[in-house]
């Protein structure tokens, strides 16, 4: 985990500020939803992305770098970059 340098207090609501260039760094918009974990002591939050990033489909997922992928996205990705291999070899 990787410190920012950013300290933020919890008002009388139990709320705080996720400051806007975090937001902007991870791509996280007014309205859309946040996922809290417990790890240990640690509070970790994260988008809530219920499916496939690039399909949106929720059955058969892998995790990917922190990311939900189905194994049908994967299976058609692995295709798209086979013809791409063959085409450049020709």
């Amino acid at each position: 985990m990787k410190s920012i340098g950013i300290v933020r207090k919890i008002d009388d609501l139990g709320r705080f500020v996720i400051p806007s260039e975090v937001r902007c760094n991870l791509n996280i918009h007014t309205g859309d939803p946040l996922e809290m974990y417990l790890e240990g002591d640690k509070i970790v939050l994260q988008k809530y992305q219920p499916g496939c990033v690039f399909t949106g489909a929720v059955n058969d997922l892998i995790e990917y770098k922190g990311q939900k992928v189905s194994v049908t996205a994967v299976a058609e990705m692995n295709a798209i970059i086979a013809q791409k291999r063959k085409k450049d070899a020709s």
